[in-house]
C-alpha cells in the first residue's frame, strides 16, 4: 500500500509494505516486505531495509544506511552519515550505519556515521550513539553510554549474583563482552 501522497521512485519495495503520505522514496532504495513507512520520512539512493522494519515519522535515512530485518527506528531519530558536513562539499563516500536485526532506536535519538548497533540493542530516546553498541546492550545519554542490558522483547534485564534475569526466569551471563542466554 503506498498512500496516494507518497512520492516513491523506488520499485524495490517488498510485499506487504505500507508508504504513508508525504513519504518520499527514491530510485534506488531497497525495502522488504511487511514494513512500516511513517508519514514525513525520506529514504535516500543507498539505503538498504530488510524485512518488518519499523520507520516512524520525521526519520532521514541517508546513503548508507543498512537496517536489518525486524528493526524499529523511532521517531525524528536521526543518522549522520558525513562527519565533516559543508555546503556544496562532498566526501568520496558516505559512512556506512549498520541497525543489526531486532535493534530499536527511540525517538529523537542520534546514530553518527561509521556505526553499528548490535542485534536487539536498545537506544533510549534522545541519545547520541557515538560508537558501537553491543548486542542487547541498552544505551541512554548524550554520548550515550551501556546502562544495562535488554531480552530480544526489549525487556530490561535485572542483575542476580551470577548475571541477570529476565521475568519470564531466563537467564543471561556476559561472556567477553556479550550477552548470552544460559541453558
Amino acid at each position: 500500500m503506498i498512500h496516494p501522497l507518497a512520492d516513491v521512485k523506488s520499485v524495490n519495495i517488498g510485499p506487504g509494505t505500507r508508504v504513508w503520505q508525504f513519504a518520499v522514496i527514491l530510485e534506488n532504495a531497497r525495502i522488504g516486505k511487511d514494513c512500516n513507512i511513517n508519514c514525513h520520512t525520506f529514504i535516500e539512493n543507498d539505503v538498504i531495509i530488510g524485512d518488518r522494519v519499523t520507520v516512524k515519522s520525521g526519520v532521514y535515512l541517508w546513503d548508507g544506511l543498512r537496517a536489518e530485518d525486524d528493526v524499529f527506528i523511532g521517531p525524528s531519530a536521526a543518522f549522520v552519515n558525513d562527519p565533516f558536513p559543508r555546503s556544496k562539499h562532498y566526501p568520496a563516500e558516505f559512512r556506512k550505519i549498520h541497525l543489526k536485526r531486532g535493534c530499536s532506536i527511540g525517538a529523537n535519538a542520534t546514530v553518527l556515521g561509521g556505526i553499528t548497533i548490535g542485534e536487539y540493542a536498545l537506544v533510549g530516546a534522545g541519545s547520541v550513539i557515538t560508537k558501537d553498541v553491543k548486542p542487547f546492550a541498552l544505551m541512554v545519554g548524550n554520548p550515550a553510554r551501556q546502562t544495562g542490558w535488554v531480552n530480544e522483547a526489549g525487556e530490561k534485564l535485572t542483575t542476580t549474583g551470577d548475571g541477570w534475569k529476565d521475568t519470564k526466569g531466563n537467564r543471561y551471563r556476559e561472556t567477553e563482552g556479550r550477552l548470552e542466554i544460559i541453558k
